[in-house]
């Protein structure tokens, strides 16, 4: 995972999900870039298949999955906030950007926090902002969070990011006999 994550920082790789058998590794990587994790002719594919056959000494299998809609990605939401930070760009204007964004994108709520030595203050704080709802307290709310760290010249900022994409209604259990 930490390999993929150093090899692919730039492919907006939101997910890693790796499947493990006796003799072979299943791994399935959710980016929002598949043309930068595949490359020329499936170049990086074949080179980072090769380097992970390596390192497992099992045989891996590599397959890519698209996300649709990044702005509702909570992963990729933070990873952005934090490159924009890294960029010197001031944290409120990071945070209300990425928030239209994402209720452009058809998020039902967006929550966001940077934490750390804003400006470069000398005690560290945290400022958040909302738009719409967020029910964290919700069972069935389909909200996707997801944290990242952003190294800046004063130290590092944390970077937090809560979407709420809407409800996940829950299936009804059939019971045998009933009609």
């Amino acid at each position: 995972r930490q390999l993929i994550q150093t090899k692919l920082a730039d492919a907006s790789v939101s997910l890693i999900e790796t499947e493990r058998a006796i003799n072979k590794v299943i791994v399935t990587l959710h980016t929002a870039k598949p043309g930068m994790v595949i490359g020329k002719s499936g170049a990086n594919v074949d080179a980072l298949r090769a380097e992970l056959n390596k390192l497992t000494g099992k045989q891996v299998h590599i397959n890519i999955v698209e996300i649709k809609k990044p702005d509702l990605d909570a992963h990729l939401v933070g990873e952005g906030i934090a490159k924009q930070l890294e960029a010197r760009i001031a944290f409120r204007r990071a945070q209300k950007q990425a928030i239209q964004r994402a209720m452009r994108a058809g998020a039902k709520g967006i929550k966001t926090q940077v934490s750390g030595r804003l400006n470069g203050a000398d005690i560290a704080r945290a400022e958040g902002y909302s738009e719409g709802t967020v029910p964290l307290h919700t069972l069935r709310a389909d909200i996707d969070y997801a944290w990242e760290e952003a190294d800046t010249t004063y130290g590092k900022l944390g970077v937090k990011v809560w979407i709420y994409r809407g409800e996940v209604l829950p299936t009804k259990k059939s019971v045998k006999g009933e009609k």
